[in-house]
């Protein structure tokens, strides 16, 4: 028995012919985005227009006492940004304004145990212990689920990767 692979358009649910480009869009942020980003499969004509589409913005974050110590983050059209700088013009401003750097991680960072239940299944670049191994063969249905909802690849035992980096017997 062979598998047969059809690629839609989550647009449209158009059927994308083998030979067709397909174009990915990884939606990073949107109001109904619950789980952290999504990648949608779209062809290249129904996309065509989302440069046009496009808004100047601003994304800014507000550092104040609402949110309980964590920032706000903030999206607004470029032209209200700007009108919001009445001194100065806001071209001026943001070339002379003193420059923020990310924080630098921490030596000491604490290391990911993936024989746990919590990051059994994750995508890593290191050794897959005996324990995870074991943990997403035992408990898949909840690994995957967990994994959905954080927007990360869930584990697939017939694919030959997934069935050998987790001992999953191999497909005939």
């Amino acid at each position: 028995m062979g598998k047969k692979t059809i690629h839609v358009s989550d647009f449209s649910g158009t059927v994308i012919q083998p030979d067709d480009e397909v174009v990915r869009v990884v939606v990073l942020e949107h109001p109904d985005l619950v789980a952290g980003p999504v990648r949608l499969d779209a062809t290249p004509v129904e996309v065509e227009s989302i440069d046009d589409a496009a808004l100047d913005v601003a994304v800014v974050e507000i550092h104040d006492r609402h949110g309980d110590g964590e920032p706000r983050r903030v999206v607004l059209t470029a032209s209200e940004f700007d009108a919001m700088a009445t001194d100065v013009p806001m071209a001026q401003l943001l070339k002379t304004a003193e420059r923020v750097r990310p924080p630098k991680a921490r030596k000491g960072a604490e290391r990911v145990d993936y024989g746990t239940i919590e990051h059994a299944g994750r995508p890593h670049r290191g050794r897959v212990t005996e324990e995870e191994a074991r943990l997403v063969r035992e408990r898949l249905d909840e690994v995957n689920k967990r994994l959905a909802d954080a927007g990360i690849r869930q584990v697939d035992p017939t694919d030959p990767e997934h069935a050998a980096r987790y001992g999953f017997p191999a497909a005939p």
